[in-house]
């Protein structure tokens, strides 16, 4: 999961004042630093996120963990106290911390707070517990705070999945971006929907919309490569067409590759699976015929060329 964490504290360096408004639930935020974490590693951990803000006349600490998956291994709790104590011990600032939790179904059980409730010896420490899939996108979609608009797709949907990040891609376009800032957006958008949305939905969305030489040349892909990361935007979306979906689809066999393609061609052409053109899909048995069908459906302009082939093909 390290693109993923890679991708998001990558935003959250390059928009803070979005994700210091967003932590605190308030626009009066202005964000003097963004702290370097490294000073605070310790056994190999470090925060995610640190900002110096300042609020209300005072100066406080944004600190932000980022968590795609329950941390099994130390209960995030405890991870928690950690990051937290080291950083009133370094700095002597006020506090504020946030877990966000960007993989639906995660951080159910992280309560937010550490208590021991010895008598004489009393500890409570609280921090902010947020899992975007509890969170409304649309609101947030309407909002458009520029920093927070990749994290969209993984917030409660409008509509039919694959719609509602169909709509996420085409509000990022609508708005009145520079075209690094919306290449930002989009490329880091097209990374974390994989949290959420199956390889080749993304794919077939983005190759939809004629983005991918957008996302080729967005800073946060060429940010990712000086990381070394081998599965960077790029590569992530179009694995999603080459290995990503040839794995995917032969541990699924037949069923998962029919699946797939029927997916990519109602995404793109809006066919409907009661149509003639569906029911010729569905009677084809050829496992690599599906798969070489599944990465035609992703590159042609229209659906009548894809008839077209198939048509060559029988």
């Amino acid at each position: 999961m390290a693109d993923f964490d890679i991708v998001s504290k990558y935003l959250m360096q390059h928009y803070p004042d979005d994700f210091a408004r967003f932590a605190l639930g308030r626009d009066d935020v202005e964000v003097v630093e963004v702290l370097n974490p490294e000073q605070l590693t310790v056994e190999a951990r470090q925060t995610d996120s640190l900002l110096r803000v300042r609020l209300g006349g005072e100066e406080v600490l944004v600190h932000t963990e980022f968590q795609t998956t329950d941390s099994t291994h130390l209960p995030m709790v405890r991870r928690m106290v950690g990051y937290i104590g080291r950083t009133v011990e370094h700095y002597g600032w006020p506090v504020v911390s946030s877990v966000i939790y960007l993989r639906p179904g995660t951080g159910r059980g992280d309560p937010g707070y550490y208590l021991q409730d010895r008598p004489g010896h009393r500890i409570l420490i609280e921090y902010q517990v947020i899992r975007l899939s509890e969170l409304d996108g649309q609101r947030l979609l309407k909002s458009g705070p520029v920093g927070l608009l990749p994290f969209v797709p993984l917030m409660r949907p409008t509509g039919q999945p694959a719609a509602w990040l169909e709509t996420c891609v085409r509000a990022v376009q609508a708005q009145p971006l520079d075209r690094a800032t919306k290449a930002d957006c989009l490329a880091g958008m097209s990374l974390l929907s994989g949290l959420v949305y199956a390889q080749e939905i993304v794919s077939a969305i983005f190759f939809k919309e004629g983005l991918m030489d957008m996302i080729r040349e967005s800073p946060v892909a060429q940010y990712l490569t000086q990381q070394g990361i081998e599965q960077g935007i790029e590569q992530g979306i179009e694995q999603g067409i080459e290995q990503g979906i040839e794995q995917g689809i032969e541990q699924g066999g037949r069923e998962r590759a029919l699946e797939a393609l029927l997916d990519v061609l109602e995404i793109r052409f809006a066919l409907g699976a009661a149509e003639p053109l569906a029911a010729r899909i569905q009677g084809i048995e050829d496992l690599q015929r599906l798969k070489q069908l599944h990465r035609a459906a992703i590159q042609m302009p229209t659906l009548e060329a894809f008839r077209r082939l198939l048509d060559a093909d029988e």
